[in-house]
This record gives C-alpha cells, structure tokens and sequence, in this order.
C-alpha cells in the first residue's frame, strides 16, 4: 500500500500520468511542463492565472521552476521499471523446467544454461555471447553468416563472405572488438564533452534559479516597501488633513463669536433707536407748540460718539470677513514635502555605503575601527603627512559618486559643532576655504551654537526651525543636481536642497569639533 501510494503522488493532477518534466510554480504544486503550459495558456485572456491545485492566483504568469530532485525521482523509478521488466532469457533446450540462459551461440541461435555451455561446440564458428531474445541481427542479412568484421569505409557490420565477394569487398576492414574499442574511445571523449557541457548546464541552471529566488525576495522586499511607503503617506496625509480642518474649525469658532458680538451690540443700538424714533414720532404728532419747543432739539437725539461707535463696528466687519486663508495653505504646502519625501522613498534604492578615508582625516580627529565615526580630540594623532590630509577638524570618505541616487544618515553626539555634507576631492585642505561649505567645491549642513544654516561658497542659509534630533539624512541625486538634508523626525522633515550642475566625483565630508558624528549607511 505504501508504494501505491508513493507511486500516485508522482502522477500529474493535469494528465493523471507520471511526471514528464515535472516544474514547480511558486505556491509548490508540481505539474507536467506541457500541462501546465497548456492551463496558463488558455488563462492569458483572464485577469489572473491560477494554480490548478490549490487556486492560488497570480497577477502575472508564473515563472516555472524545474524541479531537479523530483525529476532525478522519476528517473530512477523509470529506471527500476525498465529492470523489473526486463526479459528473462531462458536456456533452449531445457524444456521440461526453464533455466536461465548464461551465454546465446550465434551460429545456432539457441541460448545455453551452464550444463548445456559446457557441451556446446567449442568451434570458431560457433560465436558465443551474452543472453539475447533476438540472434538474427547478429547475423548477414545476405550471407547468413555471423557478423564479425568492421568495414571502416561504409562504417557497417559484415561477414566474412561480405568481405572476399560481397559488395564491401577489398574494403578496410576491422575486427570487431577492435572496431568497437575505437568506437567506444572517441564515446568517452564525447562523453568527457558531454559531461562538461551537462555540469556547466546545471551551475548555469542553478545560476538561474538563485538569480529567480533573489528576485523573487527582491519582489517581496519591494512590495513590502512600497506598502510600507504608502502607509506612511496615508497616516501623514491623515494627519495633515486634521490639522488643517482643526485650523479650519478654530478660525469658524473665532469668527463665530466676533459676529455673535457685533449681532448683539447691533441690536442693543436697534432697540435704542427705535426708542428715539418713537419718542420723535410722538413730538411730531402733538398740537401743542409749547411742549414741543420745550422738548430739546432733535439733534440732540443722535449722539456723535454713536456715530464713531459705527465705524468701529465697520471696522470689526472688515476684519472678520474671510478666513485666513494663508495660514491654511502654509499648512496645505506641507504636501510638497511629502511628495518630496514619496520621491525619495520610491527612487532611493538603499543606504549607500560610506566609509571614512583616514588619509584624509586631520590629525585632530579620531577615525573609528569601522571607518564610520569621526571623533575631535585635542591629542594630535601624528599621522603622516599627506597631500590629501585636511588640516583642520574634517575628513572625507574614500569612495566618490558620479552617477545615481543615494541616501545615508549622519548622527552628532556632544556639545559641539559639526558640518556634514559633500565635496569633490579637488577642494583645498588647507586654510579658512578648506571647510566645507566655504568654498565653490563643497555643500554642508551645519550646527555652531545651537544655530542651524546650510552653506556653499561661504554664503549662509538660516534654518528657520530649529533641529530637535541628532539624525539627518543626506539625499544626493547626481543627475538631477540635487543635493538635499532631512532631519529623521516623525515625520521625517525636509531642511533644505541644493541644486547644482555636478561635474566631478562627490564625496561625503565630516567637519567635527568637540563632539562626534558618525555615519550609517551601507552594510
């Protein structure tokens, strides 16, 4: 029962017959390569493709992957069949109770057990050879004699008769053996050919399939990425849609109770004036002069300071008529940075990997074992001079960019001051003009006294923020020309961008005084 089973597991779920080149799809099911073929073939008029097995869908059609082991499985039970069904050759002449057969004579085309070998002609003529269900193709088709000779020239098997009379007659001919030694010679050298072809196949197929799994971890990386990114756009997008309608909402209360104000004291002047206006309309309507004329003049009814109490209410009309408008859209341009930073995200593949070149570093800065953290001290570390050794409080990685997109982070530590940013190696590396972001050759983000400004050619930016975190981010875009500095908060936030024209390797440059930076980036 247990090989019944294990047979039925190597039958394909398509065909219902044993494997032929059985491949695998990503979900592991396996199936005939014609199979499965056939079943995606007719999906390509669908959205999806599916496994026949399981139903697992799949945007695009899958890739299939041969599957080695189970193949080398189906050989060999192929292989097994073939013995297990072999034909037994018995011994002709045992009739009563079959023998196997140990040797067949050619030339009396009857196989012999051992008995009968021994008694069998021990004539040349009588050409013995291992058991055969067939003798007559050991024989001449013309002559009926059996096959002993070579004839190099038609490359075919002949008699003797063939060779003195026959149509191969004055030929070069061969023995067998010695034919067939020389014909097994040049199979081994082919074989010896084959055997490299087939071992270079496989590590080329095996190349292959390591270069499919990293793609295919790639894939899932990427996705995971960009579901990630999306995420982050989405909360960022939430929270910059709250903040605005919470802006909205604070400006509608504001406004509500200014009017609420200025309805209510519009009313009190109402209920007021038509109480003037009775009194008047009652003056008007009397008969007696002398009451009217004691009664003070009309114009003492309307009270200037009234009058100005007017414009001042105007006034306060013309102030809460709009909302602020530009402190809502100073808000909205927060979208630019998050489609700055999608940017980014999207076309930045990874951490670029940044080490330190100690020949560069000057004798006040320490370099860490890993080449990742430049530390100033007061002990000068006497190192050789060099052309390219700065003189003062800065370093310079060992490797340049001249092409891409790259990103890595930058960390301070201590009190003191720092610039990190990038330069070409021709900047000089003595003097004033040697930091970086002094000169026409380097771009730095710096820090001196708690004050924060980006720099290049000695012309400073004031950051109108201060940075709350230690961590900032360079971005370079090399073709684009834009060299641009984030502070790693939550939500990372953009500081500023250079634009340039590079035209030289830019390296990445560290200047450090009583503190630390260090680098992350790369593995």
């Amino acid at each position: 029962m247990a090989s019944a089973d294990l047979r039925a597991e190597l039958d394909c779920s398509i065909c219902l017959q044993t494997y032929t080149d059985p491949v695998m799809l990503r979900c592991g099911h396996n199936f005939c390569r014609v199979c499965i073929d056939r079943v995606l073939d007719t999906q390509d008029e669908s959205v999806v493709y599916t496994c026949p097995e399981c139903r697992e869908e799949f945007q695009e059609r899958p890739a299939l992957m041969r599957n080695l082991a189970l193949r080398n499985i189906m050989e060999n039970l192929l292989v097994t069949q073939h013995k297990e069904t072999e034909t037994v050759i018995f011994c002709t002449y045992c009739v009563d109770s079959p023998v196997p057969a140990v040797k067949s004579c050619l030339m009396c085309e009857a196989s012999l057990c051992e008995k009968h070998l021994s008694v069998h002609s021990k004539s040349s003529e009588h050409v013995v050879s291992d058991p055969r269900t067939s003798l007559e193709n050991r024989k001449c088709s013309v002559h009926k004699e059996v096959l002993k000779y070579y004839c190099t020239e038609d490359s075919a098997c002949i008699c003797v008769s063939c060779s003195l009379v026959g149509k191969h007659q004055g030929h070069g001919v061969e023995m067998l053996d010695e034919a067939s030694e020389k014909k097994k010679g040049k199979l081994r050298n082919i074989f010896q050919k084959l055997t490299g072809k087939t071992e270079e196949t496989k590590k080329r197929v095996q190349n292959l399939e390591e270069h499919w799994r990293k793609a295919q971890e790639k894939a899932s990386g990427e996705a995971e990425r960009v579901t990630a990114l999306f995420t982050d756009i989405r909360r960022q997008l939430d929270n910059l849609e709250k903040r605005i309608l919470s802006e909205i909402s604070r400006q509608e209360k504001e406004e509500s109770l200014s009017f609420s104000s200025l309805i209510q004291k519009l009313e009190i002047k109402k209920d007021e004036l038509s109480g003037k206006m009775g009194h008047i309309e009652e003056l008007c309507n009397m008969t007696d002069p002398l009451t009217v004329l004691q009664e003070p003049d009309t114009g003492d009814l309307c009270d200037p300071e009234e009058e100005g109490g007017d414009e001042d209410i105007n006034r306060c009309l013309h102030d809460v008529g709009d909302l602020d408008v530009a402190v809502i859209s100073d808000k909205l341009h927060t979208l630019c940075d998050i489609i700055t930073d999608i940017r980014r995200g999207i076309y930045v593949e990874g951490p670029a990997d940044i080490l330190l070149d100690v020949n560069t570093a000057a004798n006040d800065i320490i370099i860490s074992d890993d080449l990742k953290t430049a530390t100033w001290t007061q002990n000068n570390q006497n190192r050789s001079e060099r052309a390219e050794r700065f003189q003062k409080n800065q370093v310079m990685s060992s490797r340049g960019f001249t092409s891409g997109r790259h990103y890595w982070d930058v960390e301070s530590s201590g009190s003191g001051g720092w610039r990190v940013g990038m330069c070409y190696p021709s900047i000089d590396r003595r003097g004033r003009q040697s930091y970086i972001g002094d000169n026409n050759k380097s771009w730095s983000l710096w820090r001196y006294v708690n004050q924060y400004s980006v720099r290049h050619d000695g012309k400073d930016i004031q950051l109108p923020d201060k940075i709350s975190s230690d961590r900032v981010r360079i971005c370079l875009d090399y073709e684009a020309g834009q060299l641009s500095f984030y502070e790693l908060c939550d939500p990372i936030r953009h500081l500023h961008t250079f634009t340039a024209a590079f035209t030289k390797p830019l390296h990445a440059a560290l200047c450090v005084w009583k503190g630390s930076v260090k680098i992350y980036g790369g593995r």
